[in-house]
């Protein structure tokens, strides 16, 4: 998924992502860990731009938050902006603000990993769009059910849980453990933004996470919920850039 396409243009941006290993046409990778991952990452970078070049900005949404993380911990980002980050679920500060359902499947990653595997490997591209938009505020779901962004949507799901959702499996292990993260290392300016009615993505609107990351900046966006990175495509690019 990208955003903010009708923006970039007269910022001179140029946005670029990459499916992650096991995702869209990528092979899946049994070893990867979050560092891996962050390695992955800045090769690919290196491999579009050309070898060596300036840092550049970073943007991580949902549960790539932690990728980000990874990225910024490893030095690299000029800029990281952290937009309706999924939260630490691990960290017992975290933990005991969540309601007890959101506690399961955490503690299965942590107490029975093969079973928390089969749990995930069962999840669908058109269940999680159901469960998106179930638990969705209405200016939300107007976003997601937009034609020509459904169709977008639809097709990044299916490349999500590509390979039996064998990338999808890794992603949420990893975010779901314990983050093997210095948080306290990254350097480079970080902005937390996150959307007031946004009751999916951290217990707390992110305070305990902001408070981590020395020196951030957190925001929360009135009336704003847990699609930001496209109803505030706008202020997450101007943030990355200024």
């Amino acid at each position: 998924m990208t955003f903010g396409d009708d923006l970039l243009a007269a910022r001179s941006v140029r946005l670029i992502t990459m499916d992650r290993p096991g995702m869209g046409g990528s092979d899946p990778d049994p070893a990867r860990t979050v560092a891996s991952t962050a390695a992955d990452y800045r090769t690919f970078l290196s491999g579009v731009l050309g070898g060596d070049h300036a840092a550049v900005p970073v943007v991580a949404n949902s549960q790539g938050a932690l990728f980000g993380l990874a990225l910024a911990a490893h030095g690299w980002p000029s800029t990281l902006v952290l937009v309706s980050p999924a939260d630490e679920v691990a960290h017992p500060d975290v933990r005991a603000l969540l309601p007890q359902a959101a506690r399961t499947l955490p503690d299965l990653v942590a107490g029975d990993p093969g079973r928390a595997r089969a749990v995930l490997h069962s999840f669908t591209a058109e269940g999680m769009r159901t469960m998106i938009l179930d638990s969705s505020i209405p200016a939300d779901r107007a976003v997601y059910t937009e034609p020509a962004f459904a169709r977008r949507w639809a097709t990044a799901l299916d490349q999500g849980f590509a390979h039996n959702g064998a990338g999808y499996v890794v992603d949420t292990m990893a975010a779901m453990a314990p983050w093997p993260l210095d948080l306290a290392r990254i350097a480079c300016p970080t902005v937390v933004l996150y959307g007031a009615e946004d009751a999916g993505h951290s217990p707390d609107l992110c305070v305990l996470l902001a408070s981590r990351i020395l020196g951030s900046r957190r925001i929360v966006v009135p009336g704003a919920g847990g699609a930001l990175l496209w109803t505030h495509a706008d202020r997450v690019l101007d943030l990355a850039l200024s």
